[in-house]
Parts: structure tokens; C-alpha cells; sequence
């Protein structure tokens, strides 16, 4: 059910011009997912009666990314942040609940701090502050002796001692909606800018006799994301986060710092994952799994008590079983390895099934494509592939059979059958010596 007093108000308008990029500023990923994503997925929780973006400039790449998640406003042109939060008006008309102000491009805010912000119903604004390392450039937050929120003072305007004040804003508001559109209506753009100041509302508030407070949020949360360096700073938080948890939950980490997770993955306990492994989307690891070195895993399944490299990849849509064994530079593609079957080196399995206790030799590789279409291959349970052998899809290996190395496997086999399909060797002696002789006579007498 949701939240009938509490609205969301996302401000993704700006250009995001210092990113030098034609993706919408927003929709840069961290951890695989677009940040404005990550943002709607922290809110989710709240469970808001309107979730609302006010966006501009790649308004279009927002609706196609949002869908049903969020109703979209344009705010054309851009003339503030009060100017932004006024845009959305007819949303809300007659809402009396919270709305709480965010930004698209501050996506690490926790629903902890956002609970808290909400919590104050009492009061006409709620202010978000953070203590910065550096609070150098940040408007500060000036409070009464009571406690309350006087005003926001802009670092320029402020005077030596309001600039040692360390409490500053973030810009992230909760305002009551019983008074939110008759705030905004009294803001005015008489400064430089010439733009409406959401920040203005503090003071026409307090003027007003209205209650403004402040809530603290560690200054993580609140970095704003306008740069691609700052987009790896907001990575390197998530993925510290990220590895922090895992660990937490029983997971080893040899080398931390090297491991890269998705906003999405999923490990069981008593998993070892060696350094410099990286996982994508929509990757499950069951219990008891070893991962380790230099492997890339996005989109797969991993079954409790398997092994997984040196140096293997694992691509969409590619189930391991378990106690599977997948060895150093192979790459599984869309491809089901049943319990206990082992691809240990060098080898390619897409489009396939490798059934229960099979062996796959190394340097197999199953030809699954012929340059329009793909093509299944299905090897049988404990069935053997030699080495440097090639599977030429649709083609069906059948239970327990063997293919001796260095065959070509074009038709569908019996079980238990041996499968041969090399040339016969033969054997010309004395050829290779009279080759070389020849070869380099013609080469010295050039």
C-alpha cells in the first residue's frame, strides 16, 4: 500500500554539460544501473503515493529509462530549483502530505536519512545538512539556540563567522504540503542568477512563523554527481559499501579493493572470490563457491560447491549446477553445465548443454553460430570431449559417449559410442629435412 502523505520530487533537469556526454547526466550507471535508478530504488522502500521527475534537456532518454516508475514534467526553461519544484503544481494539487525534495544526481542518500527527514511533521521544512572534510564553497546552515534552522547562508554572502560554521546544506528538502505552493509562490529571482532559490523557502518560512529544521546524513550520501571523476568517486562508495556487506555476510575477499560488484548481486556464504574478479548484472553465487582470479561473471548462475577460473568468463544466460568446475580461459555463453561436469581449459561453450558429469578437453569449442542464426548443442550426461575438439551445431552428443581429440562432431551421436572424425596419420620420412634444405638454398640464393 502506498504512502498517501508522502510525495517525491526529483530534480534531473540540468544539462550535466562537465560529464561531456550525449547520456542524460542521470543515467550514467554506477555498479551497473543508472544512478537515477539506484536513487528511485532507495525511495521505493517509502513507498510514495507520486513519485515525480522534473526534467529538461534528454527529458526524452529519462522517460524511455523510467517507464511506468516515476510521471515525468518538463521544465522548460530552467530557471531554479524553486522554479523546478513549482513545475510540478498540477501533480499535487491538493496534496497535504510530505513532498520531499531530491536530486537525480545525489543517489546515495540511505532510507534511513530519508525516514528521518519525514518523521518531522511538525515542521514546515526540513533541511538536509552534512559536515564536510572541506566545507569551502557549501551554504551554510545557521541555527538558532533552540536548535532550529534560521537560515541558509551562501558561503559568499556569509561573514568570517558564519564561514566557520561546518554544518552545511545539501539542497535535499522535506516540505510540508499544506504550505509548500504558497512558499514557492514568494520566492522571487532578485540576484544574480536571475533564478528562483528553493533555498529561499527557509527564510519565507521562518518569516512566516513556520518550524524549519535540520537533519544530519554523513557527507557521503550526499555528493552530488556532476563529473566523470565524481561518477568514480560514487563508484568506489558503492563498491566499498558493497564489499563491506559481503564480507558481513560470510563471504572472503583475498583482495578487496580488486573486487567489482553490480547493484544486483547476489553470493551465498563460505565463498571464496580471489582478486580482480568483476561481476555484472544479474549474477547469482550459491553457497560453498570458489571464484578465483581475473574472472568476469555478468548474468549467470553459479551452483553451490563449484569452482570458477583462473581467468574464465561467464556470459548471460550461463547456468553452472553444482560442484561444476570451469577452469582458466573459458568463456560459457547461454549454456547449461549440469552437476558435477567439468570445462577446465581453454574452451568455448555458448548455446549448449553439457550434462551431468561430462568432461569437456581442452581446446573445445562448440561452432554455435554460422553467421546468421544460432545453433544448440547437447552433450550428454558423462559423456567425453577430447581435446581440441570442434562441436558443430545442432548436434547432439549423446550420454556417455567419447570423442577422440581433434575431431569435427557434425552429426548426432549414440550413447556410449566412440566418436572419431580425424584424418588418418601419415608418415613421409625423411621429408621435413629435404623441405628445409630446399627452403634455404632458395633463401640464399636471393
Amino acid at each position: 500500500m502506498n504512502n498517501s502523505d508522502l510525495a517525491i520530487i526529483v530534480l534531473a533537469a540540468g544539462k550535466g554539460t562537465r560529464m561531456k556526454s550525449s547520456l542524460h547526466k542521470v543515467l550514467h550507471p554506477i555498479a551497473g544501473r543508472p544512478m537515477l535508478h539506484h536513487l528511485l530504488d532507495r525511495v521505493a522502500p517509502l513507498k510514495p503515493s507520486r513519485n515525480i521527475i522534473i526534467a529538461g534537456a534528454g527529458i526524452e532518454q529519462v522517460e524511455r529509462s523510467v517507464g511506468a516508475l516515476a510521471e515525468i514534467v518538463v521544465q522548460e526553461p530552467q530557471l531554479g530549483t524553486g522554479h523546478a519544484v513549482q513545475m510540478a503544481r498540477a501533480k499535487l494539487e491538493g496534496f497535504k502530505g510530505t513532498v520531499l525534495v531530491l536530486y537525480g544526481d545525489v543517489p546515495l542518500i540511505s532510507q534511513a536519512t530519508m525516514e528521518n527527514m519525514i518523521k518531522h511533521k511538525d515542521a514546515a521544512v526540513v533541511v538536509l545538512g552534512f559536515r564536510p572534510a572541506d566545507p569551502f564553497r557549501y551554504g551554510r546552515l545557521k541555527l538558532n539556540r533552540a536548535g532550529r534552522l534560521q537560515a541558509i547562508v551562501e558561503y559568499k554572502d556569509a561573514n568570517e563567522e558564519e564561514r566557520k560554521i561546518d554544518l552545511c546544506n545539501s539542497g535535499i528538502m522535506a516540505i510540508d504540503g499544506n504550505h509548500l505552493f504558497d512558499l514557492l509562490d514568494l520566492l522571487d529571482n532578485k540576484n544574480a542568477a536571475n533564478e528562483y532559490y528553493l533555498t529561499d523557502l527557509v527564510g519565507i518560512a521562518n518569516s512566516q512563523g513556520h518550524k524549519c529544521v535540520v537533519v544530519e546524513a554523513p557527507e557521503r550520501e550526499v555528493m552530488g554527481i556532476n563529473s566523470r571523476s565524481e561518477l568514480a568517486q560514487a563508484e568506489k562508495i558503492f563498491q566499498d559499501q558493497a564489499r563491506q556487506y559481503f564480507m558481513d555476510e560470510g563471504v572472503s575477499l583475498l583482495d578487496p579493493s580488486s573486487v567489482y560488484f553490480s547493484y544486483d548481486t547476489k553470493i551465498g556464504k563460505d565463498v571464496s572470490i580471489g582478486p580482480n574478479v568483476f561481476f555484472g548484472p544479474e549474477t547469482t553465487i550459491d553457497d560453498d563457491v570458489t571464484i578465483n582470479a581475473f574472472c568476469h561473471i555478468e548474468g549467470a548462475t553459479v551452483g553451490a560447491g563449484s569452482i570458477v577460473g583462473p581467468f574464465a568468463r561467464l556470459r548471460p544466460a550461463a547456468k553452472l549446477g553444482k560442484n561444476v568446475k570451469v577452469g582458466n580461459f573459458v568463456e560459457v555463453k547461454k549454456a547449461d553445465i549440469e552437476d558435477g561436469a567439468k570445462v577446465n581449459h581453454l574452451s568455448y561453450i555458448g548455446d549448449a548443454r553439457v550434462g551431468k558429469n561430462a568432461n569437456i578437453g581442452a581446446g573445445t569449442i562448440t561452432c554455435n553460430y554460422d553467421g546468421y542464426f544460432k545453433y544448440h548443442t547437447d552433450i550428454g550426461e558423462g559423456a567425453f570431449i577430447g581435446s581440441n575438439t570442434a562441436i558443430v551445431a545442432p548436434v547432439k552428443v549423446g550420454d556417455g559417449a567419447i570423442v577422440g581429440a581433434g575431431s569435427i562432431v557434425t552429426k548426432d551421436t549414440e550413447g556410449d559410442a566412440l566418436i572419431i572424425s580425424r584424418s588418418k596419420q601419415r608418415e613421409i620420412g625423411g621429408w621435413a629435412k629435404t623441405f628445409r634444405t630446399t627452403q634455404q638454398e632458395k633463401k640464399d640464393n636471393k
